[in-house]
This record gives C-alpha cells, structure tokens and sequence, in this order.
C-alpha cells in the first residue's frame, strides 16, 4: 500500500475526534522528504468551509532545538487515535510503497469519510498492526529506504466526496 493512502486512512479514522475541535470540509496530510530517504516532518491540517485552515498536529522523527520528536497537537485538537496511528506509520515507513516521480514535498487531501471508506481504513490499520515487525523509535534517519521517494508534486489525490456545503471546487467557484 502506499504511503499516502495509510495517512489517508490514519485521518479518516480520527475524523470524529477531529471534529470535535472544528467542523473541517477536509483535512489535508502534508509531508517534507529529501528523495531516498524516510520521512521526517507531516503535519494534518483541518480546513474548514471557506478556505479557513488549522493545524491540528505535526510529526517530527527527529528532535531539533526547534521541536521534539514525535507528535505535537494545536488549536485544541486531539486524537489519540490519530497520534498513534501516525506514530505507527512513521515507525513502520519501510512497509509502504513511494511514488517513482515524488518530490520532497507531498499533500493527500482529505473529505469526509464515507462509512465504507470507514470500514477500509478499520480493516486495513487492524491488518497491518497485526503483521508489524517495527514498534520502536522513529525512523533511522541515516538509513536510506529501500522504496522511491514519497507522494507527487501535484495537489494531491483527492476524494471524491464534498462536504455538506458543497466540495471546495464549488465553494470557490460560487464565491468567485
């Protein structure tokens, strides 16, 4: 499975915790990789029916005087779900496949989750929990990953579902 579709899948399963904070359109997952190696920032953005954005958490493997390794939640959001969730992705990014043609920064786009996409991601985080080999520290950050780099330069892949108010396209399009 890809690497963008496992976050994907680590914000569809939070979705309720997330909308206790804001009540978002879509979340956003934005990734920061050098190509060829593991990951070592994401943050999950919250946005909201008219453009606006919150940061709900970022993730950091490495610790820096700037930050501390590992999740930091903002704006009064929470989600233990999503912080081990995303803890396990990092943890575990040898186990996800790359896209040949990523570049250094990556973004998947998140609407709504429908209940199916709800049981996919159920079925799938169960799953891949079970077969971990990798609940250590984060990500060695010296040791390059097998796989290509992560995500696509483009705006991401994008759900198919809209928000009660319409999907971001047509919000901006009646607003322009």
């Amino acid at each position: 499975m890809e690497l963008d579709t496992a976050f994907e899948f680590a914000v569809v399963l939070a979705w309720e915790e997330l909308m206790k904070a804001t009540a978002p359109c879509s979340a956003r997952v934005e990734c920061r990789c050098e190509p060829g190696t593991s990951l070592d920032y994401v943050g999950v953005w919250s946005v909201r029916a008219g453009g606006c954005q919150d940061l709900v958490c970022d993730y950091w493997t490495r610790t820096s005087p700037a930050h501390a390794s590992g999740v930091r939640f903002s704006n009064g959001h929470y989600s233990d779900n999503l912080a081990q969730n995303l803890d396990f992705i990092m943890k575990n990014q040898d186990r996800f496949t790359r896209r040949a043609d990523a570049c250094r920064d990556g973004l998947v786009q998140i609407y709504p989750p429908s209940g199916d996409e709800r049981i996919e991601a159920t079925a799938w985080m169960r799953e891949v929990h079970d077969t971990a080999t990798n609940f250590g520290g984060a990500a060695d950050e010296k040791m390059p990953l097998a796989r290509t780099s992560l995500t696509d330069c483009s705006l991401g892949r994008e759900l198919l579902h809209s928000c009660e108010r319409g999907s971001p396209k047509d919000q901006l399009q009646t607003q322009g």
